[in-house]
């Protein structure tokens, strides 16, 4: 049983949406944020990576940039860009990319959860990147970022959205790149409490994107419980921002790898390696992308390749080993590339496949030794692992569209 409540949002007045909504700010550096509030004082990113109304030499994690996050949101509100909505509200978030449509409700999901395992992870985190949203969200008083959550889904749930989305949005924008967002509020307190009853018998929920942004959350509520000994557990810093999707709107794209070098080998002598490992054939179509679970494309020397991974090296009942992540990682990235650690050895990148498999015959053609495409990761192989306690090898999923920031801010207190 899961408590995922709604909330009174601080969210920009309709004229400004699509002026302050921006992508998360952990899928692109400072220069590239600098360049993209050009002409724009009103993106979110003056909030979510403040340190682009900054100098360029300051430090990203040195107050100042927290405290300017903080002045900047404050702003927002000082001049009606944000307004906080007079009563707790769900509210319904449609994003429509290349023809299929993901539905989620945008609501508050409970630190308690998360810590009781009723909320579920499947990624490590990473000490530093907690540290920098811990203080961020602290300094905000705020969640600015939603976790992407997702659950098996609820017939009732999905008849309250429909009846909803029938009805007129408050936000209705394209992006640049192409991605419909439509936002609608729910405001009626019958159809809240469904909704919230509803989820609280639909099962665990799993963290999709965004297990930094959840741990910090948590963190902040653990400090700020030590701070108030007698919480009573309804205090907003229980709580944190969530859009929630029934799995089956979702879909998950491969997460692609390249490597810099061979070891020393040869390419012939690498693809025979390859060879005593993997089925290996001429690949059918160039460039190559995977059609089914432990096959792999390979581009080496200006030839596709397509790999088969034989029986008997994986183990099909673990819900981890059977990963096609981990097949290549075991199989060919550590024995023959010496990459022990893909977390931080810097001779291998990651390639998101909404950048296509152009990206990386690019990187290879322009100096990288090999590349991999992989088919993608399934909902049940994140749900099944998340099921059995286990982690995902890093790098594992994809998702596409990503959830902007800015449309809802969860304010603490």
């Amino acid at each position: 049983m899961a408590i995922f409540r709604p909330f009174r949002a601080l969210r920009p007045a309709p004229e400004f949406a699509s002026r302050v909504a921006a992508l998360p700010y952990d899928v692109m550096s400072s220069a590239e944020a600098r360049e993209m509030v050009k002409g724009n004082p009103y993106s979110f990113l003056h909030v979510d990576k403040a340190e682009i109304d900054l100098p360029e030499d300051v430090d990203l994690y040195s107050e100042e940039v927290y405290a300017k996050a903080a002045a900047n949101l404050k702003k927002s509100e000082e001049d009606g860009v944000c307004r906080t909505d007079p009563t707790p509200c769900f509210y319904v978030y449609r994003q429509i990319m290349n023809g299929r449509a993901q539905t989620g409700l945008v609501g508050c999901a409970s630190v308690d959860d998360y810590r009781d395992g009723h909320i579920k992870r499947h990624e490590l985190t990473r000490a530093d990147k907690e540290a920098d949203r811990i203080h961020h969200v602290d300094t905000c008083d705020a969640n600015t970022g939603p976790i992407f959550l997702c659950y098996r889904g609820s017939e009732g749930v999905d008849a309250i959205l429909q009846k909803v989305t029938a009805g007129t949005p408050v936000y209705d924008f394209v992006t640049d790149d192409g991605i419909a967002n439509t936002v609608w509020v729910i405001d009626n307190a019958d159809d809240c409490a469904a909704l919230s009853a509803l989820l609280a018998d639909a099962g665990d929920f799993y963290i999709a994107d965004g297990h930094h942004r959840c741990a910090s959350a948590v963190r902040v509520a653990e400090r700020r419980r030590a701070a108030a000994p007698d919480y009573d557990g309804t205090e907003e810093f229980n709580f944190f921002l969530a859009v929630l999707f029934p799995t089956h709107d979702l879909e998950i794209m491969d997460y692609n790898r390249v490597v810099a070098d061979l070891c020393g080998r040869t390419e012939e002598a690498f693809l025979a390696e390859v060879g005593t490992v993997f089925g290996v054939e001429k690949a059918p179509q160039s460039p190559f992308k995977p059609t089914e679970k432990h096959t792999f494309g390979m581009y080496l020397g200006g030839t596709w390749y397509k790999l088969t991974a034989p029986a008997g090296t994986y183990d099909d009942n673990d819900p981890v080993s059977r990963l096609d992540v981990t097949i290549l990682q075991n199989n060919l990235l550590t024995p023959l590339l010496n990459i022990g650690d893909p977390r931080t050895d810097k001779r291998i990148d990651f390639v998101g496949g909404i950048r296509g498999l152009g990206e990386l015959e690019r990187r290879v053609d322009g100096g990288m030794a090999v590349a991999f495409s992989m088919y993608p990761t399934t909902l049940d192989d994140l749900t099944a692992i998340a099921d059995a306690g286990l982690i995902m090898p890093p790098k594992s999923t994809w998702f596409e569209p990503k959830l902007l920031s800015g449309l809802f801010i969860h304010k603490l207190s």
